[in-house]
């Protein structure tokens, strides 16, 4: 994978020190900290990695303005259900990086690995349900229109690999850090909110659903900088945006999950660009 050249590496290193120095609000820190959300394009997407990833690894630069606002829609709907599109991204090889980096620069990564994909999922609309190890999993809720929650989804996923290959890669590689990769699963479906307890306020609150669970299986079985998503998305996008993914023809028996209403192979389809 391309690395960024001296003159864009310089213009980084201060870009990212005059954001730093002058303690300004960070635009994606802005962005999280609200639901009203803007999809900024892939180069100011690019760039804002790109300072946030050097600031963490040089200066310990920490991610501000990150309110939970998954947990307060939550709260405010426990025991309500919804149409949700659940995204599942979970890094790959994480186990080697434990071996092969020292213990801060591993936490570093990761942390800012999870975060930089919360901001993605925050930008195009989506809430971040929460972190789990080096996975993170977010939702976008398709009640009212189901059809731009797909394509929110699915443009979230695309720019998450931007992000990654683009972004936060060509940094790491300046210090011969390896390569980041993700696989990706995305599935539609309804789910109720729970709340594991009596106190409103404190009680742990979560979703529960059959998306939530065949986004993670259908993720698992992605290949590294995959993206794969169920018939449930794949029918609600928009034909244009239909033509990029195909069918995966299951040839091992590796994917054995049956829709629940035709009683047949439930149909995933990875994305081809």
């Amino acid at each position: 994978m391309s690395t960024i050249d001296e003159t864009n590496k310089s213009q980084i290193d201060q870009d990212a020190k005059i954001s730093i120095e002058q303690s300004s609000p960070n635009l994606i820190d802005v962005l999280l900290g609200q639901k009203e959300h803007k999809v900024v394009d892939s180069e100011t997407m690019i760039l804002e990695t790109q300072k946030r990833i050097w600031g963490a690894l040089k200066q310990g630069y920490e991610y501000t303005g990150i309110t939970d606002e998954s947990e307060k829609f939550l709260r405010k709907n426990v025991f309500s259900k919804f149409d949700i599109i659940v995204l599942y991204v979970d890094l790959v090889g994480s186990t080697t990086m434990t071996l092969e980096l020292p213990e801060d620069k591993l936490a570093i990564i990761i942390s800012s690995f999870a975060l930089e994909m919360a901001s993605v999922i925050t930008l195009h609309g989506g809430y971040v349900l929460k972190f789990v190890g080096d996975a993170v999993i977010g939702y976008f809720v398709a009640s009212e229109n189901p059809l731009l929650a797909a394509d929110n989804a699915v443009s979230c996923a695309k720019s998450m690999l931007t992000v990654i290959q683009k972004g936060i890669n060509p940094i790491l590689n300046q210090y011969d850090y390896p390569d980041l990769m993700v696989k990706i699963g995305v599935d539609f479906g309804q789910s109720i909110v729970v709340r594991y307890g009596s106190n409103p306020d404190a009680s742990p609150v979560d979703l529960m659903g059959p998306a939530m669970n065949i986004a993670s299986k259908i993720q698992s079985l992605a290949k590294p900088n995959q993206i794969l998503i169920g018939d449930d998305v794949y029918h609600r996008l928009h034909p244009s945006s239909q033509s990029s993914f195909k069918e995966i023809v299951w040839r091992n028996n590796e994917w054995k999950y049956r829709s629940r209403l035709t009683g047949k192979i439930y149909p995933v389809y990875e994305y081809g660009g």
